[in-house]
């Protein structure tokens, strides 16, 4: 019995023996590949986030402006107010904002984080969205990502639009009231006060930064709803779009913020916000009574921002109705003609 059991512990040995030998011979196959790096995170530099809060600072505070004034302070006030954003920092905002929004919705978020499985593939994605930001329409999950972009932006710029309309029908209302005849002391510090909140930067609330970095990582959804849109969309729109997918593909932070920064440039929404500061410019310079400080607040800072706010998101520009009061907001030695961009092809603007 110990015989046999001495040749069965000698042959396993030599079939471990064996074994080894095989394996020095490099007859065994190749080890198995490390796993694939995890997707990177959906993150949006901080900077970013921050021009999205700033740009829900100002319209949410100057939505807020009612037309109820009681005095010349009331008007002041509502004029600092709604002078506050500086145009290249609200656009900026605007995209900003369009971004977490497109990232609410999760086939966009789902489709676009295929492409970040692969680094190399992920690279070349980032690279095409940052040279061509259209690239992202053609990825599923575009159309509903863009249709919360969409209502994002328009509802807001509706709210904005709405509530000027309602300030610049109280000048003509407020001037059966004496003390609106009366003319705004210090008007050329009001002019440069106008001027330089205009260039001075917006920062936004915390609360609403924190709300804002919460939704972009998708642990505090913003709750917004927005029917599926088919292109084309603005370009606005379609940067906020690119950005989003940026953020997705973990290209968006802070190494590549100068990249993202180009990539949210839009000339054309910029233009129309510079023309509303302008006419803003003009309209205070020729304003004496209070009731004309309440006309350029309602029109030239709400209403006109609040039209370039709806054309960025590429909702109908509303319509407004030639309104002729019985009562003048001008007198004929301080009219004012607001510049029109020629390349807008609709005609010129009106007077008030």
């Amino acid at each position: 019995m110990t015989s046999t059991l001495r040749v069965t512990a000698a042959a396993a040995a030599a079939v471990f023996l064996a074994f080894l030998s095989g394996c020095d011979d490099g007859k065994q196959g190749p080890p198995p590949a490390p796993p694939a790096p995890p997707p990177p995170a959906v993150s949006l530099a901080p900077k970013l986030i921050e021009q999205a809060s700033a740009y829900r600072y100002y319209m949410s505070h100057a939505t807020a402006i009612t037309p109820d004034f009681t005095d010349g302070e009331s008007i002041a006030r509502s004029l600092k107010v709604g002078a506050s954003y500086e145009p290249v920092q609200l656009l900026r905002g605007a995209i900003a904002y369009g971004a977490v929004a497109a990232l609410q919705d999760p086939d966009f978020v789902a489709a676009v984080r295929t492409f970040s499985v692969d680094p190399e593939q992920r690279r070349q994605v980032a690279a095409q969205i940052v040279q061509n930001p259209a690239y992202v329409v053609g990825i599923a999950g575009s159309a509903s990502a863009a249709g919360l972009a969409v209502a994002a932006l328009g509802q807001e710029g509706q709210k904005l639009y709405d509530a000027g309309k309602a300030v610049k029908q109280s000048a003509y209302e407020i001037q059966k009231q004496k003390w609106s005849k009366a003319d705004v002391a210090n008007r050329d510090l009001r002019l440069s006060q106008a001027k330089a909140l205009s260039a001075t930067p917006l920062v936004g609330d915390l609360d609403e930064t924190a709300r804002l970095q919460q939704a972009v990582v998708g642990a505090q959804p913003m709750g917004l709803t927005g029917a599926a849109a088919a292109p084309p969309y603005t370009p606005v729109v379609v940067r906020s779009l690119a950005v989003a997918a940026l953020a997705i593909l973990g290209e968006a932070g802070d190494a590549n913020l100068d990249t993202v920064m180009a990539v949210m440039a839009e000339p054309n929404v910029g233009f129309c916000m510079n023309m509303a500061k302008l006419n803003l410019y003009q309209c205070l310079a020729v304003a004496k009574p209070h009731y004309e400080d309440v006309f350029c607040l309602g029109q030239h800072i709400m209403m006109d921002t609040g039209r370039c706010v709806i054309k960025a998101s590429g909702l109908p520009e509303p319509y407004e109705a030639k309104f002729v009061p019985t009562v003048r907001v001008a007198t004929t030695e301080n009219a004012y003609k607001p510049t029109v961009a020629k390349a807008a092809g609709k005609g010129s603007a009106k007077k008030r």
